[in-house]
């Protein structure tokens, strides 16, 4: 356990109230000893890759699915392409973390990727083709009936005012 030091810092009187401008004043703060990351100094809670910070409690396979692009699949194909265990991401050292974001840095990930499919679309939707008609009008896309179905899409329902029968107006 690291052992801690105290720092004394002098106070601007400026900065002071006035009450307490007269007196000399300075505040003390806890150094610790050894310094640097994981030693009482800063202390890094995620690791950044391709532009996402994954979690540190959670293992490699899964703390990868949290970037845009990355799935089950491709997550357990990047860590068998690198030889790595799946062990928990706090756990990787420095190199490990270079050579990760290297190998995630191969795929279309997050922001790329993203544009890529918003352009796709737009692209359908220019050619008027039918799978663009249905984007444009907020339909499913993919053969789906929406005669019970789809309320995500459709938006919330509507009623529909009834007729009243001709033996109701009489009365």
């Amino acid at each position: 356990m690291a052992t801690l030091s105290m720092v004394s810092v002098p106070i601007a009187s400026s900065s002071l109230p006035l009450s307490t401008r007269g007196r000399s004043s300075s505040v003390s703060f806890p150094v610790p000893k050894k310094g640097g990351i994981g030693h009482g100094g800063l202390r890094i809670e995620c690791i950044r890759i391709g532009g996402v910070e994954i979690p540190n409690h959670k293992r490699v396979e899964y703390s990868l699915q949290y970037i845009h692009g990355i799935g089950r699949s491709r997550s357990r194909q990047i860590l068998l392409d690198l030889n790595f265990d799946n062990k928990i991401t706090k756990d990787l050292s420095e190199e490990e973390v270079i050579t990760l974001r290297k190998e995630v840095g191969k795929y279309m990930i997050e922001g790329d990727l993203k544009r890529f499919n918003r352009v796709a679309i737009e692209r359908l939707k220019e050619i008027r083709c039918y799978r663009g008609i249905r984007h444009k009008l907020g339909l499913p896309v993919r053969g789906q009936r929406t005669k019970n179905n789809c309320r995500t899409l459709k938006g919330k329902r509507a009623s529909v005012a009834k007729k009243k029968s001709p033996s109701s107006q009489e009365e």
